[in-house]
């Protein structure tokens, strides 16, 4: 009886040797770590460089050549901005009410608006649904400059330049596109049995949408609010284009005040800018896991 060895399957190509195959990925993770390195240094440079003017006085910001830190720090930039005592400080706790008031108004419009929208695109389907869709995100392949005659002279007609509406409903339309193309993608994740075994045990369809629906696509909604937010809160050339009034103005276009004719005051400047983005800031870091999984959820269809 004679025995037979079993043959090994054949190899494709050359053996790599495991030390030698170890060696090359922590050569490669080292790589990515310092390239992650150099882009964070990057970024981050001139959020420091910021934040060191901020706490310089007006003499020692123009100095050359530049100190990278003050010999004296001081913390009146903040002060005279924080304070509702002074002039300044007054303008600049507005310019704050002001954003902060239309950055909210939209975000809260902007998500109800695209919730509903999002949700029929994805569950039901009508004549021109495709084309209505793609309709919307047509919007985005153009830049909001382009629209900036054509909404000052609608706003114009409806009464409302030199107001706070104007801009709620501009950012309104320019943040819906996105948020719905978001939200659509994130209920196309969702199972449509869940809502359909809630119709069954005698749900009604809002039921289902609102008891089943919403709490799984929370984190969706938190990343649309947080994207029109942002959107809003940065905005300058239809802020500066539609408001008039210097108790009306917002955020961005109050930072001009600090430009003088004949000098520059870069350190109050700083200053107002980094408080202006201390609350995306806060508000990115709060939420930031709910961005991502909307992303990651969104973006691929399962």
């Amino acid at each position: 009886m004679s025995t037979q060895t079993a043959t090994p399957p054949p190899r494709f190509g050359p053996a790599i040797p495991r030390k030698r195959s170890k060696k090359r990925i922590g050569g490669w993770r080292w790589a990515g770590r310092g390239i992650l390195a150099f882009l964070l240094l990057f970024t981050a440079l001139p959020m420091a460089w910021m934040i060191i003017t901020s706490l310089k006085s007006q003499l020692a910001a123009l100095q050359y050549p530049p100190q990278w830190w003050p010999e004296e720090v001081t913390f009146q930039n903040y002060i005279q901005l924080l304070s509702p005592n002074n002039e300044v400080g007054q303008e600049f706790l507005q310019y704050f009410w002001n954003s902060f008031y239309v950055s909210i108004l939209s975000t809260i419009l902007g998500v109800a608006v695209a919730v509903p929208a999002a949700y029929a695109f994805s569950r039901f389907r009508f004549p021109g649904r495709q084309f209505l869709f793609f309709s919307v995100l047509l919007r985005n392949m153009f830049p909001a400059v382009v629209f900036l005659m054509p909404l000052f002279l609608l706003m114009k007609w409806l009464g409302l330049v030199n107001t706070h509406g104007s801009l709620i409903l501009t950012y309104l339309t320019f943040g819906l596109p996105l948020s719905i193309w978001l939200l659509k993608g994130f209920y196309d994740n969702i199972p449509v049995q869940l809502e359909q075994a809630a119709r069954i045990d005698g749900a009604t369809r809002f039921q289902a949408f609102f008891y089943i629906v919403m709490p799984l696509s929370s984190p969706g909604i938190i990343a649309t609010g947080i994207y029109a937010f942002i959107m809003a809160w940065n905005e300058y050339v239809y802020a500066l284009t539609f408001m008039n009034s210097k108790d009306k103005l917002t955020l961005p276009v109050g930072l001009q005040r600090f430009f003088a004719e004949y000098a520059t005051n870069w350190p109050g400047l700083m200053a107002a800018s980094f408080i202006m983005s201390v609350p995306v800031v806060v508000l990115f870091l709060v939420l930031q896991k709910y961005f991502v999984r909307a992303l990651t959820e969104g973006a691929v269809k399962s």
